[in-house]
């Protein structure tokens, strides 16, 4: 295991910082009533998702299964925190203009896998 102490953490050459974020969804019950284009929109999302832990930005991701209403987490490691907003602004469901919500934040330690 690898900890990181402080917002930084080294990653090969470079330090790393990381990021959880909540996806919220338009409404409580989404991830029971979407329509088809509210799954195909998924469907994106989930591809883009994939390719950016894929390319090691993305360390989880996925649905919490929250009783008052799912939810998307992720955790991102990255370089600079602009890059984090970068990546969350690229996702298809920013880009939808559908009302999802990320709330992002700085973790201030992260323990992670070799």
């Amino acid at each position: 295991m690898r900890i990181a102490k402080g917002l930084r953490k080294k990653r090969g050459a470079s330090m790393s910082l990381y990021f959880f974020s909540k996806l919220i969804p338009p409404r409580p019950s989404f991830a029971f009533d979407m329509n088809e284009a509210e799954r195909a929109l998924m469907q994106q999302h989930g591809t883009y998702w994939s390719k950016v832990a894929a390319d090691g930005n993305a360390i989880v991701f996925g649905p919490v299964a929250d009783p008052n209403g799912p939810f998307g987490l992720l955790v991102l490691e990255v370089e600079q925190e602009a890059e984090a907003h970068r990546l969350i602004a690229n996702d298809p469901v920013n880009q939808s203009g559908l009302d999802f919500k990320f709330e992002t934040y700085p973790m201030l330690s992260a323990v992670t896998r070799k």
